[in-house]
């Protein structure tokens, strides 16, 4: 199935790392979302587990692992396009967990990536959406 124009929800893999106080964001090379601060992550492939998927679209897109995974929200993401129709639409699981290992890279599909103190997230300008599902990690994952 194609990611553009699906014909029906595709599920998003998103990951809260945390290192610290800081959370990892990555600035997206590609649609949707392209050139915009947001979490890891990316599409689910069939026969993968949701869990197995956070851990292969982290180590892909920054070189990264991280400990135990929780589960900490779900997100839709539904974009249209000028004409109104569905361009993509993501229903979005998103882990959090803490930094293990791995020096940071930014991968084909990330333009760059950074460890932000959530007081700096309004320069990196990120979907409100984001900033909900951070906070419930900061919450349930507090600084060790």
């Amino acid at each position: 199935m194609t990611r553009e124009y699906p014909t029906h929800p595709q599920v998003g893999i998103g990951i809260i790392v945390l290192k610290g106080e800081e959370v990892l964001l990555i600035k997206r090379a590609h649609p949707p979302a392209q050139n915009q601060w947001s979490l890891p992550g990316g599409a689910q492939e069939l026969g993968e587990t949701a869990e197995a998927a956070a851990r292969r679209e982290l180590l892909e897109e920054t070189g990264l692992s991280v400990g135990e995974l929780t589960l900490i929200a779900h997100v839709d993401s539904i974009h249209h396009d000028a004409a109104g129709r569905i361009q993509y639409h993501y229903t979005i699981l998103d882990f959090c967990a803490r930094y293990q290992a791995g020096t940071p890279r930014p991968a084909s599909d990330v333009l760059a990536l950074a460890w932000v103190h959530p007081k700096n997230f309004d320069s990196y300008d990120l979907w409100p959406e984001a900033r909900r599902v951070i906070g419930l990690a900061l919450s349930r994952l507090r600084p060790s």
